[in-house]
């Protein structure tokens, strides 16, 4: 992380968090996990992935998670997302399940989003990194208060942004968030321990597109 490669759009707006105290002590942390033979998740060249393939410029919605997948190749720097060829994990099985019941669309076979992030979907986990197999492992250590002046930002420079919080840890993350120039889509997590408690049948992505096209935005293509 000595040299930050992220786009210029978000490096402008983020200067201040890149040379704070709280984030110089995040590259000793993570520089020191990285010397001790530790293996970290997403590898450093993805952790800003979902900045450099969505600038801010280009953002209509927001889909926040928690932390990157631990396993080995899954994480890529997009929230949810994984990389081709690798196993679809249950949450985003049911983000697929839901895509149908929603707007039937077929199921992808690839787990990866960079086409929505392409058209302007962050895919922005609330930490960005965390450690082989401990998932939560780098929760504390400053990701979330970088995410969260990342939501500011998009929150005051921004209009008609679709925020989507699924689950309680996103939708405590997005209180600050103005639903009165922004429309903020909330409903439990798609995990298989919460999906059917509200996920399943919450149609977001039919309710995204919808506001979208009431803002003379372009919708987005779900279909991966």
């Amino acid at each position: 992380m000595t040299n930050i490669k992220i786009h210029e759009s978000w490096k402008n707006e983020l200067l201040n968090q890149f040379n704070s105290q709280y984030m110089s002590e995040l590259r000793v942390f993570l520089r020191e996990q990285l010397s001790s033979g530790k293996e970290i998740f997403p590898p450093m060249d993805q952790i800003f992935n979902a900045f450099n393939l969505t600038p801010l410029t280009n953002v209509k919605v927001v889909i926040v998670g928690q932390d990157p997948y631990h396993g080995k190749g899954q994480a890529n720097g997009l929230s949810f997302s994984v990389e081709d060829f690798i196993k679809i994990p249950p949450s985003l099985q049911n983000i697929y399940k839901e895509l149908f019941t929603d707007l039937r669309l077929t199921s992808p076979q690839s787990g990866n989003l960079r086409n929505w992030a392409k058209q302007g979907v962050l895919l922005l986990n609330s930490s960005l990194t965390v450690e082989k197999g401990l998932p939560g492992s780098h929760q504390g250590k400053g990701w979330e208060i970088f995410t969260t002046e990342v939501l500011k930002v998009i929150n005051i420079k921004k209009n008609n942004i679709v925020f989507i919080l699924w689950g309680k840890k996103a939708q405590e993350k997005g209180e600050f968030l103005d639903r009165k120039r922004h429309l903020v889509i909330e409903s439990t997590h798609p995990s298989p321990f919460s999906a059917h408690n509200g996920f399943l049948g919450s149609k977001p992505f039919s309710k995204t597109n919808k506001y979208l096209n009431e803002k003379n935005i372009e919708p987005i293509d779900w279909q991966l």
